[in-house]
């Protein structure tokens, strides 16, 4: 239960802290035998701050709960 809670924190800071996640596709434009073309994208999925942020309060209270169940 402490793990997720440390996992959950983590999480959250590293949402708010940097707003998404980024990627790179690499896609195939030209495929002629031997000779192949291809291009890189970079994307980004975005995590809004209340995710962040809801993620963090869910670690803490998970932190709480298994602290007072000993």
């Amino acid at each position: 239960m402490k793990i997720a809670a440390i996992v959950l924190i983590v999480i959250g800071v590293i949402a708010l802290a940097y707003g998404g996640i980024s990627y790179t596709r690499e896609k195939k434009v030209v495929d002629l035998g031997p000779l192949e073309a291809t291009t890189k994208t970079r994307e980004t999925i975005p995590l809004p701050p209340v995710l962040g942020a809801a993620a963090i309060v869910g670690g803490v209270l998970l932190l709480v709960v298994s602290g007072k169940k000993r």
